[in-house]
């Protein structure tokens, strides 16, 4: 029996296989390097990544369990005790901490796959164990990006993630889109992903939204399926830009840009 988890949670397990050798890896010097978030040192992501994932097995767990959710001063507490650590310990601490949460992912058979629903505490009702995972993933994905760009600019989100997380981007954009960025313009643009091919509409104006394929666009945004998925979180700076992206039309890269400015 197949369960739409079953993809981010497998996501999950090559993503934390391949940023965990990457990590071991490291030394000193490395940790305290300047990450793809732009106020962040590479330590300082594998404690938001390791963090994370204490809060997200204790949501889990508590759902599994049937016990109350983790709430907000159980979160302060895991952020201050991380936040505390030096770099070794960030490295470290994630290495342990996200792979007992994907082993708990991993371990939920089919029908508590399909079933269980998991209080992610900043919803106003628990979500499926397919939707808590995909949050995850689209978190651990462009932030595995984060550390791996501080040594590669030419990184690139990891293919399993894009294919798990791709087609769950439009609510992304409601999330991060910041519309009056544009100063009261609008335009729809044909959006052609590439690796995987798709076509959309993509409708800026009061709401940023995908569309079906516009008949009369004012424009056309080119780009690869990774880099869109990176663009909607705030990580297409012009350093990290593909050459590949083509933009026509009213709307500019930089005005894209604008309008998904990250956290």
């Amino acid at each position: 029996m197949t369960t739409l988890a079953d993809q981010p949670i497998a996501a999950l397990r090559s993503g934390h296989d391949e940023l965990s050798g990457f990590v071991r890896d490291l030394g000193p010097e490395d940790l305290v390097r300047p990450s793809g978030a732009s106020e962040w040192q590479v330590s300082q992501v594998l404690s938001h990544l390791g963090s994370g994932a204490e809060i997200g097995l204790a949501q889990l767990t508590a759902a599994r369990d049937g016990g109350p959710a983790p709430d907000g001063d159980f979160n302060r507490r895991v952020w201050a005790r991380w936040d505390a650590m030096p770099p070794a310990e960030h490295a470290s601490g994630f290495l342990e901490a996200n792979q007992r949460l994907v082993e708990a992912y991993e371990s939920l058979d089919p029908t508590t796959r399909e079933e269980l629903r998991v209080d992610v505490g900043f919803l106003p009702e628990p979500v499926d164990v397919a939707t808590a995972t995909r949050f995850r993933l689209s978190e651990f994905a462009l932030h595995q990006w984060d550390v791996e760009v501080g040594f590669n600019p030419y990184a690139t989100v990891t293919p399993t993630a894009v294919a798990a997380l791709l087609d769950h981007t439009g609510g992304m954009l409601a999330w991060n889109g910041r519309p009056d960025a544009l100063g009261g313009r609008q335009a729809t643009l044909v959006l052609r992903l590439t690796g995987p091919d798709q076509v959309h509409g993509l409708r800026l104006g009061e709401r940023i939204e995908l569309t079906e394929v516009p008949e009369h666009p004012d424009g056309e945004l080119v780009i690869p399926a990774e880099a869109w998925l990176r663009l909607v979180v705030g990580r297409l700076g012009e350093r990290y830009t593909p050459d590949t992206v083509r933009v026509t039309g009213p709307i500019s890269l930089d005005d894209l840009r604008k309008v998904f400015p990250g956290f």
